[in-house]
């Protein structure tokens, strides 16, 4: 069979597209205890968008508001993750190199240290201690030259937008922007200790440009309380002072993750910190330029295969990974008509899409996370695109790096006390006016379902019982 006939054939068993210019369906009925869930949370029916298709049993289509342009969430995780799959490959990698262009001689390196960043979504402190050990057993312990950061391999967006969900913390770390050279997701792990008394606190990685001031007082008492707070003050010289605050009682610990430094500063401070940790030395200074052609390669490191990283992704709704990923497939497919690496993958994915049949008049990709007031979709589209992953060599792939509900990632707390655990891979999406559930889930039958639901509502608060009820009710088809 060629490659084309396939196409037909897979768009033909796709849920049909209203056409740009036709009437769309009048909106089926929704079931009584999913009318009853909006009702009871004071949700307008029309805030409801819902798409249930069956994948491999008998059934029609459940359509309910499909057609409706809707924020998504994080559940456009999906678009993303599943364009990476089929346009980079499962086992497509990373990497991440060290270069010289001076000379070693002795464990002494004469000439500067490049580090060249590859948009690995997932370069941990764990990888980069094992990339400076292969750097050390190279040879390597002191370094006479500059530390050299090459942040070039992205060719970012000129125009990104800042966006902070409900005006609260700026340094959270699931708001970090995506970055060539990414380490450990710019995140300072901070802990508290009280030993008896002696509060101590300390930060990993020991980044040197930020300090610590510890004003956090005992707590008598044998209850463990978090009355912990954080707070970043920015120095002149661009270093950070964080002021620790709150009270702890004896035996307890307190933790908390901020991202407080730009990426530079962060990676430059992470090298330095477990580069001092393992014996070695940089005696220049800290800056940014690319790696010289004549430069000599001493240490690599690859990520691990895109298949283990849409799992963080979906699991665990990374909004950083799957931007960083989004910029991956513009990278690798930008032309010199783009104009930066998000416009390339726009474009590639739509390209793709058209390739596969899906007809997306709704689609509106801004960073590939969902996290962002302008990405559209509607919820036949989403249906769809789940059906055509069903029929994708790379379906397993996929659908396992979904959260299982009951059981894990975002869904691990939810229906736990119902038939339907692990029964249905569902990613969820979470903004101020969002709540969101789309993925492939079960009947009592056995019988697997494209489900997508969707609230659009300035006050969404009660909208996961209604998703919920969604599932219930395909469950019990």
């Amino acid at each position: 069979m060629t490659k084309s006939l396939r196409t037909l054939l897979l768009a033909g068993l796709l849920l049909p597209l209203a056409q740009p210019g036709n009437a769309a369906p009048s909106p089926q009925a929704l079931s009584a205890k999913v009318s009853q869930a909006l009702k009871t949370n004071k949700l307008a029916p029309d805030a409801l968008s819902l798409a249930v298709v069956p994948l491999d049993g008998p059934g029609a289509p459940l359509l309910y508001n499909a057609d409706v342009s809707v924020n998504p969430a994080s559940t456009m995780k999906l678009v993303t993750t599943f364009a990476a799959l089929e346009l980079l490959g499962p086992t497509y990698q990373w990497k991440t190199e060290f270069y010289t262009d001076g000379t070693l001689s002795g464990g002494v390196l004469r000439g500067n240290l490049y580090l060249k960043g590859g948009g690995d979504p997932k370069l941990n402190m764990e990888k980069l201690w094992l990339l400076m050990r292969d750097l050390r057993a190279n040879g390597v312990q002191q370094i006479t030259g500059d530390l050299v950061l090459d942040r070039g391999y992205f060719k970012q967006p000129a125009d990104l937008p800042v966006f902070n969900d409900d005006g609260g913390d700026d340094n959270a770390p699931f708001l970090v922007r995506p970055d060539s050279l990414m380490i450990n997701l710019k995140a300072l792990r901070f802990i508290a200790r009280n030993d008896s008394g002696r509060i101590s606190v300390s930060a990993e990685p020991p980044i040197a440009s930020v300090q610590i001031d510890n004003q956090i007082k005992a707590q008598p008492g044998e209850k463990c309380g978090s009355d912990v707070r954080y707070n970043p003050v920015t120095q002149p010289d661009g270093s950070v002072s964080v002021v620790v605050s709150g009270q702890l009682a004896s035996g307890c610990s307190s933790q908390a993750y901020l991202s407080l430094l730009d990426h530079p500063t962060y990676a430059a401070g992470a090298v330095r910190a477990l580069w001092g940790e393992l014996g070695g030395s940089i005696q220049g200074r800290d800056r940014e330029a690319p790696v010289p052609g004549n430069a000599k390669l001493l240490a690599r490191a690859f990520s691990p295969d895109l298949a283990e990283i849409i799992r963080d992704i979906n699991k665990y709704s990374n909004n950083t990974m799957a931007q960083q990923l989004f910029l991956s497939i513009g990278a690798q497919n930008r032309t010199d008509a783009d104009t930066d690496d998000a416009k390339a993958a726009q474009r590639v994915i739509r390209q793709w899409l058209a390739r596969k049949g899906l007809v997306s008049p709704h689609l509106v990709m801004e960073n590939g996370s969902g996290l962002s007031r302008d990405e559209r979709v509607s919820a036949r589209e989403m249906a769809a695109l789940l059906q055509a992953a069903w029929h994708s060599p790379y379906a397993a792939e996929y659908i396992s790096s979904l959260p299982l509900v009951g059981m894990d990632g975002t869904m691990r707390k939810r229906l736990k006390q119902t038939a339907l655990v692990g029964e249905g891979h569902i990613k969820t999406g979470t903004l101020n006016t969002v709540r969101a559930i789309a993925g492939i889930s079960r009947d009592e039958e056995g019988h697997s379902y494209a489900v997508v639901a969707v609230v659009n509502d300035p006050q969404p608060w009660g909208a996961k019982q209604v998703l919920d009820q969604v599932l219930l009710d395909t469950w019990n088809q």
